[in-house]
């Protein structure tokens, strides 16, 4: 879906109006889909429909992200350490080289990309819990906090303090030490939600 796909790369900003009439019009459909996909977003928490005002894209404060990032944190933890005991050797060795990868882009300072491979990185270690429900849970609470999730980047030096704490994560996992890898897990999400805490009061018109 393009109009998530625009959302949760932060093209739609939080609390931006969604017309559908300017919607059908730039993908090229009629209303009714654009409608239906609303209703799909609306349920997905990443839009908010609004009697006799319209669709925005969902805005949550602070308390509410804070809360969503606790979740957030806890769901990632339990699939990092699941992860430890749990993923084959072709996956351990998959998730190594992603990582050893995203150093170069550290170093290149390529905010766009390391965002992209910082998905795969977490969604590998989702699947790597070889549980399907709790993989599924973890999707979407991300995908509700991907645009915060994204900004966060953008303060100084997040970029290589991200890459210094997958690298705990990663070798916890290459150990099998369930109880590192969750512990690691936890640390770097509460980081990353601190992070953008401290870039959004800095930044406070932006949300």
């Amino acid at each position: 879906m393009r109009l998530a796909e625009a959302i949760v790369t932060g093209r739609l900003a939080p609390g931006s109006a969604l017309d559908e009439v300017q919607i059908a019009t730039e993908y090229a459909v009629s209303r009714t889909p654009v409608r239906e996909a609303l209703r799909q977003l609306s349920s997905s928490g990443l839009v908010e429909i609004r009697p006799h005002r319209g669709a925005v894209v969902a805005k949550p404060d602070m308390g509410q992200l804070h809360d969503m990032f606790v979740v957030m944190a806890e769901l990632e933890a339990l699939c990092a350490a699941l992860s430890a005991v749990a993923m084959t050797p072709s996956e351990r060795m998959a998730l190594d080289t992603l990582h050893r990868s995203m150093a170069g882009l550290v170093h290149q300072g390529d905010l766009g990309a390391y965002s992209v491979a910082n998905v795969e990185f977490h969604v590998a270690i989702y699947r790597g819990s070889h549980n399907s429900y709790l993989a599924e849970l973890a999707s979407a609470t991300r995908r509700r906090l991907a645009p915060f999730r994204r900004a966060q980047f953008e303060g100084r030096d997040r970029l290589a303090k991200s890459h210094h704490e997958h690298d705990a994560v990663v070798q916890a996992i290459q150990r099998g030490d369930s109880e590192r890898a969750g512990s690691a897990m936890r640390n770097h999400i509460g980081l990353a939600a601190r992070a953008w805490e401290v870039l959004s009061n800095e930044a406070r018109p932006r949300f």
